[in-house]
């Protein structure tokens, strides 16, 4: 059974790294005395061995030794064999790239769906739908393919925005992004603000947080998702 949480962001405004889920995070890995840790999305600024830290810092509160899939000769049979796995945020188009040239796109996906609980931040989050085409990044490097792992039939916008009423900037919004998306695609898009996650248990996925999410569909108004929802319906 899948067992998945999507989060929109790993640090709120004012917290630190993952403080907010990690009471979510403590019963999501609760079976899981190590983890898997997935740094393909950062390009630079921090190293793959730096971010790994990062992340181990963090679940060494929940008493879970985290080690990064770089680490590994065969990532591959890292994925298989995690007891869980947490992919982080940073550039969507070069985790793609990363993930297909290693090979452990397919991997991760048959591994979530066998049930190896999986924790996806920003980035991390966006490869959950069905492609990275509502991803928020600029195309630093060209995958091989916009398709992602499709854990949730539809596709995702993590940190979604919504606009300033009393901003000057006359530039596109989020809103008019995901709206042109749809020109040329059918699938359903959900905004998740920050904070934010969806929380998926098999066929069933569900809306926690604090806010609202935003859901686009093609060829209608959007509409404001209420917490808690069960969206297990959306496709």
């Amino acid at each position: 059974m899948k067992n998945l949480i999507i989060a929109s962001t790993s640090t709120l405004h004012g917290g630190s790294y993952l403080d907010y889920l990690l009471p979510t995070l403590k019963k999501h890995f609760e079976n899981c005395s190590t983890l898997l840790f997935v740094p393909y999305a950062r390009p630079g600024g921090i190293t793959h061995e730096a971010y790994t830290a990062k992340a181990a810092e963090v679940f060494a509160k929940l008493n879970i030794t985290v080690k990064g899939i770089h680490e590994y000769e065969n990532p591959i049979e890292a994925v298989q064999q995690a007891e869980g796995i947490f992919t982080g945020g940073g550039n969507t188009f070069l985790l793609v790239t990363q993930l297909y040239k290693t090979g452990t796109m397919d991997a991760i996906e048959k591994a979530v769906k066998q049930g190896t609980p999986y924790l996806g931040t920003s980035a991390g989050s966006n490869i959950c739908g069905l492609t990275m085409n509502t991803t928020n990044d600029m195309p630093i490097i060209y995958p091989p393919s916009f398709q992602t792992l499709g854990l949730v039939p539809f596709n995702i916008n993590p940190h979604y925005l919504d606009p300033l009423p009393d901003s000057t900037h006359m530039g596109e919004t989020r809103e008019t992004r995901i709206k042109e998306f749809h020109q040329f695609n059918t699938q359903p898009v959900l905004g998740l603000r920050e904070g934010s996650w969806l929380d998926v248990k098999g066929s069933t996925i569900t809306l926690k947080g604090e806010l609202q999410a935003r859901l686009f569909k093609q060829g209608q108004e959007p509409e404001e998702i209420e917490t808690d929802t069960d969206l297990s319906w959306l496709k």
